[in-house]
């Protein structure tokens, strides 16, 4: 499967996610002061344990009890701030997910229709779901966390600097070097990590395509066949995550190696401090304290570096998806009375990425499809017939021509405004998983039973009262559970049910019987009878019902 990829600047990705930023600030915000509350619990703990030591050692005057006791509200105040950040992430972190991925959600829903989507929807899920989550991962958890890693090193350090400057210079002399690391393991990675993603989603897809079409691949008996392109995919993935291991253990070895030398360095120089009764106990325990909480900040930068890595993919990911176009978001159109549509010298061409090749299907094609009329459109397979409804329903527009809706004196050009007056029945099972009712009330959310049946009688749909469970019957994907001709007919009652002018049907009535298909279509002619109908069919039969016929020939 080809993998589309965009590489974004540093700026538009940044740019990018401050934009996103917005619906997860009140988490990242409480994250941060709840961590700086404990970089400063935790400083105020080191200098306790200084002190207390100093006291048990003679050192120092003061009382071990009332210095135990604050040592050991520290440690509880820690630990109810750890709580706290647990509890705002449970809360916060899911409201946060949700929030991003509705808008991805409503922004492919909104986006123009291609006829071939870009991306897989195998890897639009893996996006949505993964990507997503990193994202939410990095803002609400580890920029936070970096900030509070800063801090914490530059506290620490300072701290120690004033207990004893030479091993502060120690310290400080081993971060360039890991800073040099930092940025050779991110250039790196970054690639690594986009070729996982892009594998991951590739599987996803094999899989998602695999589960939906498994009767196609039974019955072609290519079971085999999927499973090996699915173990290539997975294969690809277990090199590509290898090569991630192998350039993370090492950089991680270097780092660690580092820090091990720097803490040795600080420990042999403190004891020597010792030694010489330059320095107490109490503060040697803190030196050790100190390099701990500054080579813990480098530390968890080193671990940070990934999720940066893994969520810059995944930013450039969503930001693909982002950049599909959107269809305008104007006020519908809705025309009252007799509607009609006009074409005018029109002519279409399908472009490369829509997957016809640039093959012209419609030219200088004009036709007037009168109100109250009833067209059946006949046709070889390519004609440009379902092209002809895509242009109603503003999916597509023309490349030449005009093509508009009118009433009497009152005509709009196609847009997706206009789509209101519409009422589509594509051709396939076209149902959803879920009752019955509810695949009824995506036509109109609002009907009342009385419109439910008058819809299910019209579309010979009323077979649905005989089922166990009647209109709460369950569906399972794509309709599952019921014939095909049976869902053909409970979609006609669902377009039945939206408020409409014009009634179009792409081969709706492919899986019905004859006596049946001649019933629905009286039905039809006698409740639409002031709407238009513009019917999609290879059957010569339905020709009988109606008052226009539309040959289209293959250019």
């Amino acid at each position: 499967m080809k993998i589309n990829k965009t590489k974004y600047s540093w700026s538009a990705i940044v740019a990018w996610l401050w934009h996103h930023h917005r619906g997860c600030r009140v988490q990242a915000v409480l994250n941060a002061l709840i961590g700086l509350a404990m970089v400063g619990a935790g400083l105020l703990g080191v200098d306790t344990l200084r002190k207390l030591t100093d006291i048990a050692s003679g050192t120092r005057e003061g009382s071990i009890v009332w210095m135990s006791i604050l040592l050991g509200s520290v440690f509880l105040i820690e630990m109810l701030l750890h709580i706290l950040s647990t509890w705002i992430a449970a809360v916060l972190g899911v409201r946060a997910q949700n929030q991003m991925q509705k808008f991805f959600f409503r922004h492919l829903l909104r986006g123009q229709w291609s006829g071939t989507e870009k991306y897989h929807s195998g890897d639009v899920l893996n996006r949505l779901f993964t990507d997503v989550n990193d994202i939410v991962g990095l803002m609400t958890e580890v920029i936070p966390t970096t900030l509070i890693v800063i801090v914490q090193f530059a506290a620490s350090l300072i701290y120690l600097y004033l207990m004893d400057s030479t091993l502060a210079l120690i310290l400080v002399i081993t971060s360039p070097a890991f800073m040099l690391l930092s940025r050779i393991y991110f250039r790196r990675m970054r690639r690594i990590v986009r070729t996982i993603k892009d594998s991951n989603s590739a599987i996803q897809s094999i899989i998602q395509e695999s589960i939906s079409h498994k009767m196609v691949i039974k019955t072609l008996e290519r079971t085999d066949t999927m499973i090996d392109r699915l173990e290539n995919r997975q294969s690809l993935l277990r090199y590509q995550v290898r090569q991630r291991a192998k350039f993370s253990i090492l950089t991680k070895t270097l780092v660690n190696i580092g820090f091990a030398s720097a803490y040795l360095l600080g420990l042999v120089w403190g004891l020597f401090q010792l030694q010489n009764g330059v320095i107490t106990v109490g503060v040697l325990i803190a030196f050790t304290q100190l390099i701990n909480r500054i080579q813990r900040p480098m530390l968890q930068m080193a671990r940070i570096l990934p999720v940066f890595v893994n969520s810059l993919a995944s930013s450039e990911r969503l930001m693909e998806l982002e950049a599909l176009p959107l269809e305008p978001a104007d006020d519908p159109l809705p025309l009252q009375g007799g509607v009609g549509v006009r074409f005018e010298n029109v002519s279409f061409r399908y472009q490369p990425d829509m997957g016809r090749s640039g093959r012209v299907v419609i030219r200088n094609f004009s036709h007037d499809f009168q109100p109250g009329s009833f067209t059946a459109i006949l046709g070889e397979t390519g004609a440009g017939k379902t092209t002809l409804i895509r242009l109603m329903l503003s999916l597509v527009n023309p490349t030449e021509g005009n093509v508009q809706i009118y009433n009497g004196d009152t005509s709009y050009t196609l847009s997706p405004s206009t789509r209101c007056n519409f009422s589509y029945i594509p051709q396939g099972n076209t149902l959803f998983s879920g009752t019955i009712r509810e695949n009824l009330l995506l036509g109109n959310p609002d009907a009342t039973e009385e419109k439910i049946e008058q819809a299910l009688q019209i579309a010979k749909a009323d077979f649905v009262h005989d089922l166990p469970k009647g209109l709460d019957t369950v569906c399972s994907e794509q309709g599952g559970g019921l014939s095909e001709g049976q869902a053909q007919r409970i979609a006609i009652a669902r377009a039945l049910l939206r408020p409409c002018r014009i009634l179009l049907l792409d081969e709706a009535t492919s899986a019905l019987d004859m006596e049946t298909e001649r019933d629905l279509l009286e039905n039809l002619k006698a409740h639409f009878r002031d709407g238009t109908i513009i019917f999609v069919t290879h059957r010569l039969a339905v020709i009988d019902y109606t008052t226009d016929t539309l040959r289209m020939e293959r250019l």
